[in-house]
């Protein structure tokens, strides 16, 4: 078994987390007993089947569920010893999610979508114009941020999603499925797009895809099955000097 990495070059750490659901005699295991690092400014992706866990595992780092046993760290904060209010930070300032569906609100135009984590955040009106005018620009809709949803394509909801996801600047992107609902060419793009913003604002980054070409363009590959990273990945994940591939 590798060696931890040391403290300051982790982002992620997870210790024998799982995860079940329902009462004991007949409990729904969604993870089982996961320990992997992350470190900072690595690209992740996480492939496996539906209801392999990965979506799980996801939401546990983002902070919006938390694990039956074990422990996860995310920026040197151990998420458990976090009250709701710290996890409410946990999710504003230190991650950005992305998911599959959107999850654009359908009466607010792009700029108004982006605007809404800064409100949250306790930003002024002046501030949050700014930041999401320069976020839409970031992903090339600098010309479409008085738009409402179904006035946009799928790319473009899915990139006014990134920029949501990013305008609190972020340490950490977690992306679930973002290219799922999307057709291979705009898929091919936002993959792109991701990957440039990844580099551009330093990011940490993990993503759920189905999509193996994508995957191998990140820096590892781990695969997920039955609630744990599945035989022939190293459980302890430390990042070697290549790619692991399936």
């Amino acid at each position: 078994m590798a060696q931890p990495l040391p403290q300051d070059e982790v982002m992620v750490r997870a210790v024998e987390v799982t995860r079940s659901y329902g009462p004991a005699a007949a409990a729904v295991h969604a993870l089982r007993g996961v320990s992997l690092e992350v470190r900072r400014g690595e690209r992740v992706a996480l492939l496996g089947k539906s209801g392999s866990g990965k979506s799980t595992l996801l939401n546990l780092l983002g902070g919006l569920d938390s694990p039956t046993a074990g422990s996860i760290e995310v920026g040197g904060r151990d998420l458990a010893k976090l009250t709701s209010s710290g996890l409410a930070r946990h999710r504003l300032t230190t991650i950005g999610m992305i998911f599959q569906s959107f999850n654009l609100i359908l009466s607010r135009t792009a700029l108004q979508n982006v605007d809404l984590p800064m409100v949250f955040a306790g930003k002024s009106p002046q501030e949050r114009r700014v930041a999401a005018i320069r976020a839409l620009e970031a992903v090339g809709l600098g010309h479409r941020f008085d738009h409402r949803p179904s006035e946009l394509s799928g790319g473009e909801h899915q990139r006014v999603a990134i920029a949501r996801a990013l305008v609190n600047d972020p340490q950490i992107l977690l992306a679930d499925e973002p290219t799922g609902n999307l057709d291979f060419r705009t898929g091919e793009m936002i993959f792109e797009l991701l990957e440039g913003l990844h580099r551009s604002h330093r990011l940490t980054s993990v993503f759920v895809t189905h999509n193996l070409s994508f995957a191998r363009r990140c820096d590892r590959v781990l695969s997920m099955d039955k609630g744990g990273l599945a035989p022939g990945i190293s459980n302890d994940s430390q990042p070697s000097a290549g790619r692991e591939y399936l």
